[in-house]
């Protein structure tokens, strides 16, 4: 998960034969003291105020509300603050906005909550050499072993069970897969497969099987930013385009051992962070520096391989018949990818030059990954600004790349002002090349990351990816916020992330309203993990972890969510009420 700030020839691999891969739940309290009522936003959309009440009695007030009973409050028909936030949707809901078949889940990734890092067989990461590389580089921590998710799955996925959880999206460990990176499809063991390691898959299978017997829906991610180790000492990892066609024979791996079982699939990560924080900040393993700004890193050409494999993974996911491989009720699987996605509003909307400046800040980051794939080309101010130091699609990869996903995966955490700067640079690379001066309205509070809080954000970003991709299928695959949790007493009663989540979903809520096709949304994460170059000191969770005893605590916030999906979204309108367990 991020935020973007300036603080500054295919093998013939269908032939070999498959082998067949031979509580710290806790009660949350009976009642927490009182969410405060959501403040109003500083030049930000008018609100309908409900009065403070009980939660059952809201939410019936709620429901009225939603089926477009006469609800008191000012109509603002057209009109947009100056910001160019609209006022209207909200009055024209009339139904429910999240429909029945909903999808609500949670996130995790693989490096930061399984731990186990030298057992079953597990080879190391990028992110394992990186952490002990230096002490600033993690912040002194390890994923070593994290939340112990390798040997605490079954409790984890009965506290998913009791959070009432629709779907779980996680990924798998690459290198748990194949310690070495590669398949060798031409072995002469029993599988006709060589390099692949057992435990590993037994450890996917026992989890997935787990996780249907719980009425969950595997979401599965191959690639959460841990790429072997081997393949980074081998040949530069993503610098290189080798590492496309080892990405697809990992794949075709996973489609074959799990796809009778996993009807969602998501190839890639957020690969604009892969390359901008992991080849142009170093910021994120293997943490090189750019070209650019006097480094080895080639976040374009990094990039642009990210792309490559996501788009050869999904030649073998369809063509070698994994999409028909799930069998259940007559569906097929689906394939996709998550992208970063910050919306940047212009300073001034009726300003051209803030307008084109906040449109060429998300081209350079959600376009970067998504206009390929959608349009067959890198978005046009790109083009312009980067040159010959943007990569060319050949002919054959336009032909894999195109309508190459069957959904958008948006993380989506926060947004920014954005305009044209007014001076010279002081900078250099990507985020120079961007020309976007990036700010921020004084009254949007920030998160303990220092990410600014703007739920109408969320909505302006999904009906920006609505508008531009043609009404493609979305998945909200991450949302949620680091607070500050000093100790269990601030973790426990983490009141300003149920805000946070109230207002995101709400935002969300508005833009399915307004058409957008929006299936499903994960919050991210599930349970408090390790961190990436923070470590153990950010807590996105909504279950807290004690890293010493590992024990799992649920927090205000998956009470709330709790609620919150088995009253299908409506448990959004609540600005204010007790937490009572029944």
């Amino acid at each position: 998960m991020t935020s973007s700030s300036l603080t500054n020839d295919n093998k013939d691999s269908t032939s070999w034969v498959w082998q067949s891969e031979d509580s710290y739940q806790k009660s949350i309290s009976a009642s927490h003291p009182q969410v405060n009522q959501i403040k109003e936003e500083e030049n930000a959309r008018e609100r309908v105020n409900f009065p403070t009440m009980k939660f059952m009695t809201i939410l019936l007030l709620g429901i009225v509300f939603w089926m477009g009973v006469a609800v008191t409050g000012t109509k603002h028909e057209g009109r947009h603050d100056k910001y160019g936030l609209s006022y209207d949707a909200v009055e024209k809901w009339k139904k429910p906005a999240f429909p029945p078949e909903f999808i609500w889940g949670a996130a995790t990734s693989a490096f930061q909550i399984e731990g186990g890092a030298s057992e079953g067989g597990r080879g190391p990461s990028i992110w394992d050499v990186w952490c002990v590389e230096s002490t600033d580089n993690c912040n002194g921590d390890t994923g070593d072993v994290s939340d112990d998710h390798y040997h605490h799955w079954r409790d984890d996925v009965e506290l998913m069970k009791n959070m009432g959880l629709k779907a779980y999206r996680f990924s798998i460990s690459w290198s748990r897969i194949l310690p070495n990176g590669t398949a060798d499809f031409t072995g002469d063991d029993d599988s006709g497969v060589d390099g692949i390691n057992f435990e590993g898959i037994k450890f996917y299978n026992d989890l997935i099987d787990a996780l249907i017997s719980a009425g969950i829906e595997p979401f599965v991610t191959l690639y959460h930013w841990d790429l072997p180790q081997s393949l980074q000492d081998r040949y530069g990892g993503w610098i290189n385009s080798s590492v496309i066609q080892d990405f697809a024979d990992y794949a075709r791996i996973c489609f074959h051992y799990f796809g009778d079982r996993v009807k969602y699939w998501i190839t890639i990560n957020e690969g604009w962070t892969v390359a901008i924080h992991g080849y142009e900040e170093g910021s994120n393993a293997p943490g090189l520096m750019g070209e650019d700004v006097g480094g080895t890193g080639k976040p374009y050409t990094v990039g642009h391989h990210l792309l490559l494999a996501h788009a050869r993974a999904v030649k073998v996911f369809r063509e070698e018949g994994y999409s028909q491989k799930f069998d259940k009720h007559g569906d097929r699987s689906l394939i996709g990818l998550s992208n970063s996605g910050d919306f940047r509003f212009p300073l001034d909307p009726a300003n051209p030059d803030d307008i084109e400046a906040a449109t060429r800040a998300m081209e350079f980051q959600l376009g970067w990954m998504t206009d390929p794939i959608w349009h067959g080309e890198y978005p046009a101010s790109m083009r312009e600004r980067l040159g010959s130091r943007l990569p060319q699609f050949s002919p054959k990869d336009l032909k894999e790349l195109i309508g190459s996903a069957d959904f958008l995966g948006l993380n989506h955490y926060s947004s920014a002002i954005a305009s044209k700067p007014t001076s010279p640079l002081t900078y250099g690379g990507y985020w120079a090349e961007q020309y976007v001066t990036l700010s921020s309205i004084p009254s949007w509070k920030k998160t303990f990351m220092g990410w600014n809080i703007a739920p109408e954000g969320g909505r302006e970003m999904l009906l920006w990816i609505d508008k531009r991709y043609n009404h493609p299928l979305i998945f909200v695959t991450e949302n949620g916020m680091a607070a500050y949790e000093p100790d269990m007493e601030h973790s426990l009663h983490d009141f300003d992330r149920v805000e946070y989540l109230q207002g995101y979903i709400s935002g969300f809520g508005e833009a399915i309203a307004r058409g957008v096709n929006l299936a499903g949304y994960f919050a991210w994460s599930l349970m408090d993990n390790f961190e990436w170059q923070y470590g153990s000191k950010r807590r996105f969770g909504l279950v807290h972890v004690n890293y010493t005893t590992l024990v799992r605590t649920p927090k205000a916030s998956a009470q709330w969510y709790t609620e919150n999906i088995a009253h299908n979204g409506e448990a959004m309108l609540v600005n204010d009420h007790e937490f009572e367990k029944n």
